[in-house]
């Protein structure tokens, strides 16, 4: 017996249970088309999706533009054909089953030609696109142009009240959800506000009746709220089924189908996911896209901690009355900048430890990294192939002079090649890779569904949390 009932989501009856759909190839045509089979909803991701060629093969992009231009335009045509290639699969996996979602971040690079040219090669096959990491004000315009429903993703009803009043409601009839995402407690990018201290977690409750009370006061009180982030049994969510001040629920479940027989990521990465305890998940603001995101504790993110807090303020004229008056020397010509004596002194001690080459961030501060470090930051900026529209790593914008008119900064990573790498299980180790994941991730241990190494199949983990656990 199931603890929830049907809902009719993007048009038919289905069980209200999501797969998250993770970028970078971790939840695909295969996992999405799996879950929909099951009964529920399948999302795969559009956010520089893997191209599988008619044969069943792997297509890798290999880019051989001169610069940043050409390789982003290299990305957005081969994310085109590659989205259009998952969601067949998701498709023919399916069976007919259940619904197909794609997921896009509207802060990608090229966002809404990818959306629009996936959509246009891929019409019948999608039922619906999820979007956040950004305002995506455009998006109910193009699926409903495409006939298809449209899932965006918020953090608060402040920030749908401001994309229904903009946009939203001139389509209202295509949309076929409010996604709700725990900043606080959800993988991957998260919505955090300047007035939101990432330190003290909110409860979900007050914030989604926030945002339902919002939707109902503009005649959306029918329209589902997709809770996501922090969803592991439906048992924990006992109070939210059925509950009339709340409206309908769907329950979105990113982490937990990431250990899954049809989850297409390695080997390896499955089995660290059993080994994590509590708190082994970093909330951090590394991400070149500005946003907050939640990660792995790993080898990666401790190297981009002490990267920061190996920092110092600088000044390129001494300033005596701010303190900045001891002289640091650096480069060939033997120019420097001025640094507080306090300051100066622990740079000496980097220097010593080998943390040796400083580097300049947006922010007139310095920070200290091994050579061979610096050399691979100025590569992997030099390498950029716009995948984000706007990234402070490299400094690139997917418009007009197609720079973000700020210096790059040293201090973030490119989250192209490494989410790339540890969703191939190519280059380093997971350690050494940012793995995003939800901050529930250690009840992978704890859970006894997966006693004894267990791996389940989708279906077997849809029935599963359909118990309720």
């Amino acid at each position: 017996m199931s603890i929830v009932q049907p809902l009719v989501i993007s048009g038919k009856e289905v069980w209200p249970l999501v797969e998250g759909g993770k970028g970078v190839a971790v939840s695909n045509g295969r996992s999405s088309g799996a879950w929909a089979r099951a009964g529920g909803v399948g999302t795969f991701s559009g956010v520089n999706a893997d191209l599988i060629d008619d044969n069943g093969e792997y297509v890798p992009l290999v880019y051989r533009g001169r610069d940043r231009i050409e390789r982003h335009e290299e990305l957005v045509a081969h994310s085109i054909k590659a989205g259009i290639s998952q969601a067949r699969i998701a498709h023919e996996t399916s069976g007919g089953e259940g619904r197909i979602h794609m997921n896009v971040l509207w802060e990608m690079g090229g966002c809404e030609r990818v959306l629009t040219g996936v959509l246009e090669g891929a019409r019948g096959l999608i039922h619906g696109i999820t979007c956040g990491a950004g305002m995506p004000y455009r998006l109910a315009e193009i699926c409903s142009g495409y006939g298809v429903h449209y899932y965006p993703i918020v953090s608060s009803g402040r920030a749908f009240n401001a994309l229904w009043r903009r946009a939203y409601n001139k389509h209202a009839d295509w949309l076929g959800a409010v996604v709700y995402e725990d900043p606080w407690r959800a993988g991957g990018h998260n919505g955090l506000s300047n007035s939101e201290d990432p330190e003290h977690p909110e409860p979900p409750l007050p914030r989604v009746l926030e945002l339902r009370n919002t939707m109902r006061k503009v005649g959306l009180g029918h329209v589902p709220i997709v809770m996501a982030g922090g969803v592991w049994h439906l048992s924990d969510w006992q109070d939210w089924i059925g509950n009339e001040e709340l409206g309908p629920i769907v329950f979105q479940f990113g982490t937990r189908p990431l250990l899954t027989q049809e989850s297409p990521i390695p080997e390896s990465w499955k089995k660290r996911l059993t080994e994590l305890a509590a708190g082994d998940v970093l909330l951090h603001r590394f991400s070149p896209t500005g946003f907050y995101s939640s990660a792995v504790k790993n080898s990666f993110l401790d190297e981009l901690v002490a990267r920061s807090k190996r920092q110092v303020e600088f000044r390129e004229e001494a300033t005596p009355d701010e303190g900045f008056e001891a002289f640091f020397a650096y480069g060939r010509s033997g120019n420097g900048v001025w640094l507080r004596q306090a300051d100066f002194e622990r740079v000496q001690g980097w220097v010593a430890e080998g943390q040796s080459q400083p580097m300049r961030t947006p922010e007139s501060t310095l920070i200290f990294v091994d050579p061979a470090r610096a050399r691979e930051i100025r590569r992997d900026q030099a390498n950029c192939m716009g995948c984000l529209s706007h990234c402070q790593f490299s400094n690139w914008k997917d418009r007009d002079d197609h720079s973000t008119g700020r210096p790059a900064d040293p201090r973030s990573f490119c989250i192209q090649k490494t989410l790339q790498e540890i969703a191939h299980g190519e280059g380093d180790p997971v350690d050494n890779q940012l793995m995003f994941s939800g901050h529930n991730v250690y009840r992978f241990g704890e859970d006894p569904f997966y006693a004894n190494g267990f791996v389940p199949s989708v279906k077997q983990l849809v029935q599963r949390i359909l118990t309720g656990q």
